[in-house]
């Protein structure tokens, strides 16, 4: 068990860095761009100082349900196909790139989602 003031495994063991928090909404937000291929839109992260992002969905988004109704944690991770591939991880969202030069998938921890991140730097 970790103590209190100890970070998460993720972050303290396996190197994970945190990126941001996406928290669904319902409530058109300033500024948002649509993302097309999943149907939905996303603002805010760009300005966070804590890496806040707002994620609005068509009601035919193909996004996982439990994205679009729980707020997710993001980590950048340095390889997604390791990660998915040496952890017992519950994908619920395959990698796929959503832009260029990032790659994503989509795990589930104990009822809450979890997004990793690989930038191509």
């Amino acid at each position: 068990m970790r103590l209190e003031y100890e970070p998460p495994e993720a972050i303290q063991k396996w190197g994970w860095k945190y990126h941001h928090l996406g928290i669904p909404t319902t409530k058109k937000m300033a500024d948002e761009k649509y993302m097309p291929q999943f149907k939905f839109y996303h603002s805010g992260f760009p300005t966070s100082p804590f890496g806040v992002e707002w994620m609005r969905f068509d009601k035919d988004s193909p996004i996982h349900p439990l994205i679009q109704e729980i707020p997710h944690l993001a980590f950048e991770v340095e390889d997604l196909d390791y990660e998915l591939a040496n952890r017992e991880l519950t994908i619920i969202t395959e990698p796929n790139h959503p832009i260029e030069g990032i790659r994503v998938a989509m795990i589930e921890h104990n009822g809450a989602p979890i997004e990793l991140i690989e930038f191509r730097k």
